[in-house]
């Protein structure tokens, strides 16, 4: 297992965090899995003994449960060797006018929730879950400066913002002298590429890591789901998780189709699974992959991406059939700036120049 220094900070996370959607399995989340106490006890030891040192979950996930069952799952040594993640920014339990967002009244109250639920006195790297465009951005960071220095939380990240809402919070957090978000939690995956327009150079220019969420795209790049096959059994996809959109479907199974083709190459042991989270590990601006599971068995061969390495060759093939089109101003750019490109202009155009 790999460590990565996360953003412009000095902590070091594992190139794998275990995701814990599917711990609990209430409510819309039963459609991600339903992991127990049991499950996640073991999930949690299969992850630590394989190197990682990373958990992410959610106030959200089945409503609190999920966090409850983290918090007593490392009952008994487990936490010290964690660095545990939660995020904030929906309802959790109490559905009023100010149980959402990233007010101050929000942050703190959700914060204190979840230290209850997790068992714990601080979180390690607490994650605005979403961008909350009515609340001022001062205010945010006030709130996460607070707990911060009441040592209840350690870093601050955001989840699922766009490019201008990143560099506002970062332009306000260096206005004020508070606290700045050293990690984005983003969808990124061969699927979909989109991060690479604005999110990604954002990150390596800022020094802003990127931790990525459903990095298999939900199940798609799993191998599973291919073309002409009907949708297998205990699937996201099959129990109707809309989370993340397929805009072409015969894009995805020409990806799919490489990504068989590399992990049959590469013989017995190594799945398209393990193929799809490497190409993402070996991608700038990425720290750590958020990986679930419904079962064990899909836990163990997930993780044994962390030490799966790409030839150049394996890595084109992927780029060449997933590689997104330069939008404006993108294009002019790749005809007209090429000799003063930063690193962080390169992770979108750099292909292209190649």
């Amino acid at each position: 297992m790999d460590y990565r220094i996360l953003g412009r900070s000095g902590l070091k996370l594992s190139t794998l965090t275990l995701g814990t959607m599917t711990f609990g399995g209430t409510g819309a989340f039963a459609k991600t899995g339903n992991t127990d106490m049991a499950g996640a006890r073991r999930q949690i030891d299969q992850c630590i003994d394989a190197g990682v040192n990373s958990i992410d979950t959610a106030d959200i996930y089945s409503a609190g449960l999920s966090e409850e069952i983290i918090g007593e799952a490392l009952v008994g040594g487990r936490r010290e060797k964690l660095i545990l993640g939660t995020k904030v920014r929906f309802p959790t339990g109490t559905k009023g006018p100010n149980e959402r967002g990233l007010s101050r009244h929000h942050i703190v109250r959700a914060c204190e929730a979840s230290l209850k639920r997790l068992r714990t006195d601080h979180i390690d790297l607490y994650w605005c879950h979403e961008w909350d465009g009515m609340t001022p951005v001062e205010e945010m960071l006030s709130a996460f400066d607070m707990l911060t220095r009441s040592g209840k939380i350690g870093y601050v990240g955001v989840s699922n913002f766009s490019g201008w809402h990143i560099m506002k919070m970062i332009a306000a957090a260096e206005r004020t002298g508070t606290i700045r978000p050293v990690a984005q939690q983003i969808h990124y995956t061969l699927q979909a590429r989109e991060a690479e327009y604005e999110l990604l150079p954002i990150g390596v220019d800022q020094g802003v890591g990127g931790v990525i969420w459903s990095p298999l795209a939900g199940g798609l790049l799993s191998g599973k789901c291919r073309r002409g096959k009907p949708e297998p059994e205990g699937t996201r996809k099959a129990a109707n998780w809309n989370e993340p959109p397929v805009r072409d479907v015969e894009a995805l199974y020409d990806i799919v189709e490489i990504l068989v083709e590399i992990a049959e190459a590469r013989g017995e042991g190594v799945s398209p699974a393990q193929v799809a989270l490497a190409w993402l590990l070996g991608r700038p601006g990425v720290t750590s992959l958020v990986i679930g599971a419904r079962t064990d068995a899909q836990l163990a061969d997930n993780l044994k991406a962390a030490d799966l390495r790409l030839t150049a060759e394996e890595a084109a093939r992927l780029e060449q059939v997933s590689r997104p089109p330069l939008l404006y101003p993108y294009w002019h750019q790749q005809d007209t700036a090429a000799d003063r490109l930063s690193p962080a202009d390169l992770v979108l155009i750099g292909p292209h120049l190649a």
